[in-house]
């Protein structure tokens, strides 16, 4: 005798409505979480800004003052930053609203290969946008004496802060982006279950 609803037994009834949705709401929260990270890297490091008066030189007993400031903007390899990380909080907000979307936007699995490729470009900017950023704060932490560059986190101690809390915050949104990039491949590569309905004797 068979068994059939709908073209599939009453076992795989039970089990695709819990497995599925698991998955997709899995891969969408750890999206919004990444997007929160990015976002606010990206939020702190472009508000960074702070100025300060320094004693440059002194005539006599008296002292000579300039006002300096520092910004994100003076070192391109920030600037770089901002632009990797608005661009991983932009890809994963349109990531969210296409999962929300689910297969209305999908055409023969396309959408699953579009979005495992853009995660992987996604992961790739935003590393190199932290790779360069690392390297010039450990710059600005430390000088470098042999091509007699000073270090200014001594004098701008807020500035280096907020940008070590960026770093912090892009390099958790980078994690969460490898791990996104490698669940969708996983999802890519899984088969696609047969929509053959199975006959019980």
């Amino acid at each position: 005798m068979a068994l059939q609803n709908g073209g599939k037994t009453e076992g795989e009834h039970e089990s695709v409505p819990f497995s599925k949705p698991k998955g997709r709401w899995l891969l969408l929260t750890v999206r919004i979480v990444a997007f929160l990270a990015t976002a606010s890297a990206t939020i702190v490091m472009a508000l960074n800004k702070e100025t300060k008066t320094l004693v440059v030189a002194t005539i006599g007993s008296t002292p000579i003052t300039l006002t300096l400031t520092a910004k994100f903007q003076h070192t391109p390899a920030f600037v770089f930053f901002v632009i990797a990380n608005a661009n991983a909080s932009f890809h994963n907000l349109l990531m969210i609203l296409v999962e929300i979307c689910g297969n209305k936007l999908d055409y023969k699995g396309l959408r699953l290969v579009l979005v495992a490729v853009f995660d992987m470009m996604a992961v790739v900017l935003a590393s190199a946008g932290d790779g360069a950023a690392t390297f010039m704060a450990e710059l600005g932490k430390r000088g470098n004496s042999h091509a007699r560059w000073n270090k200014i986190c001594d004098k701008f101690d807020s500035y280096c802060d907020r940008g070590g809390w960026a770093l912090i915050a892009s390099y958790i949104g980078l994690s969460l982006l490898t791990l996104i990039s490698a669940l969708s491949m996983i999802r890519l590569m899984k088969p696609k279950p047969a929509n053959q309905p199975t006959t019980i004797p």
